[in-house]
């Protein structure tokens, strides 16, 4: 079995999230939020750059060496989906791989409540879904998404960095776009969305104001907009998004964010009973108390508004 094929089938037997290739140590791959190692020879230069030749295309190679990192995503038979961060270390290329599920879950299977699952059903506004880094928010966002497409008839467009999870089109048409590559970034991709007659617009990371402000502009004009942000914790959420913002734009901006948000899904894990790891979520819905709160400034006063489940 070639050297990938064998790791990333070792990784996923032993239940592993991510895997990491340095140069020079033995493969790792991180295991309920810790790292382990893999063992076996260490990793060779050549082995690095032999994986980026197969999984990679020449154009997103040359991007790779002209940016010194790359977000892509790589199918293997018998190994299932995988995103892939490439980026230069030390002289040499070092990789982080993460293991996509094979099969979308369910938002009931993850354990989002129903009043959660139903903001699926809204026709406009701001859901967004938060949590630290490899928390799982990519895959929360894959679940609201399928659970639209299975459900209802709509035209849902995709930003994604890279694309993660395919979604087949069911009773949706599902427009997944990865930027970079079919867009040049975010914020250009969600202003060309609205071109594109969208019923349900999902930005993968809300990563600077200028894509923010796109996405609040998307649900203004209609439409359902599901958005993830990376925060160390719920209350600092909307405050993260807001201080973006040169200070004088700031209050306007927070009076157009009260009036679309619908809800903030905030996540993280924590330890399963049965083994392993499973998302906790904490919401904060946009209900009329949530909204003058954000309008008057007072996002602090949000913690105490907050749903958690078990």
């Amino acid at each position: 079995m070639p050297f990938l094929e064998e790791i990333l089938c070792q990784a996923r037997g032993a239940g592993a999230s991510d895997v990491h290739l340095t140069v020079g140590a033995p493969p790792g791959m991180r295991i309920n939020g810790g790292l382990v190692s893999m063992g076996g020879a260490q990793v060779l230069p050549n082995d690095t750059v032999d994986i980026l030749i197969r999984v990679m295309s020449e154009a997103q190679r040359e991007k790779l060496e002209e940016r010194g990192e790359y977000d892509c995503s790589f199918s293997l038979p018998g190994c299932g989906r995988c995103r892939l961060h490439a980026y230069s270390s030390s002289g040499s290329m070092a990789l982080a791989i993460r293991l996509v599920r094979e099969t979308i879950p369910t938002p009931e299977k993850l354990g989002l409540p129903e009043e959660a699952v139903s903001l699926c059903l809204k026709k406009r506004g701001l859901v967004l879904v938060a949590g630290p880094s490899g928390s799982g928010k990519s895959t929360t966002l894959a679940a609201l998404v399928e659970k639209i497409n299975a459900s209802q008839a709509a035209h849902i467009v995709t930003l994604e960095k890279p694309v993660e999870y395919l979604h087949p089109h069911k009773l949706s048409l599902v427009n997944q776009r990865e930027i970079g590559t079919d867009c040049q970034d975010s914020a250009g991709g969600v202003a060309v969305a609205l071109r594109q007659d969208p019923d349900v617009i999902l930005v993968g990371e809300l990563q600077d104001p200028e894509t923010t402000e796109g996405a609040v502009r998307a649900a203004e004009t209609g439409h359902l907009v599901l958005a993830g942000v990376s925060a160390a914790g719920a209350e600092d959420v909307l405050e993260r998004l807001l201080e973006a913002f040169p200070s004088q734009r700031q209050r306007g901006m927070r009076i157009r964010l009260a009036e679309v948000l619908e809800a903030v899904i905030f996540q993280r894990l924590v330890p399963a009973e049965e083994g392993g790891r499973k998302a906790l979520f904490e919401i904060l819905y946009g209900d009329p108390g949530v909204r003058e709160l954000i309008r008057k400034e007072k996002l602090r006063q949000l913690s105490g508004m907050k749903n958690t489940n078990s």
